[in-house]
């Protein structure tokens, strides 16, 4: 059973800045993926960044590369989302995320990650 508790979000001009971070308890065994998925009510889920456990291969959306960092440490167990030049397009619900995939990538696209939080509120205003 893994667990993931977040923290950050909230509310920012566009063009400004956030952090979201997370804490993992629980194993993930070799070539899991953690990441970060978004999503507005009504609407589906969106792959935003994804991480490999056990390397440093990182995949972003396209709406969002180079302007998000994803990053892990495996020592204190948490991932975080560094989030520059924010956009109203990028208000969302940010959920920080783990499962497995025949490669990491596939989160991008489809986003079905076994494990997830409680998710974080974004908001960007114009």
């Amino acid at each position: 059973q893994i667990n993931l508790v977040q923290s950050g979000g909230g509310s920012v001009q566009a063009g400004g800045s956030l952090t979201l971070s997370c804490v993992k308890s629980g194993f993930i065994r070799d070539r899991g993926c953690m990441g970060w998925f978004r999503q507005n009510p009504g609407k589906e889920r969106e792959g935003v960044a994804v991480i490999a456990t056990d390397s440093e291969t990182t995949y972003y959306a396209d709406s969002v590369k180079d302007r998000f960092t994803v990053s892990r440490d495996n020592d204190k167990n948490t991932l975080q989302l560094q989030m520059n030049n924010l956009r109203p397009g990028d208000t969302a619900m940010y959920y920080c995320a783990a499962g497995w995939a025949n490669g990491c990538r596939h989160f991008i696209s489809s986003p079905d990650f076994r494990y997830y939080g409680q998710g974080a509120q974004v908001n960007v205003s114009s």
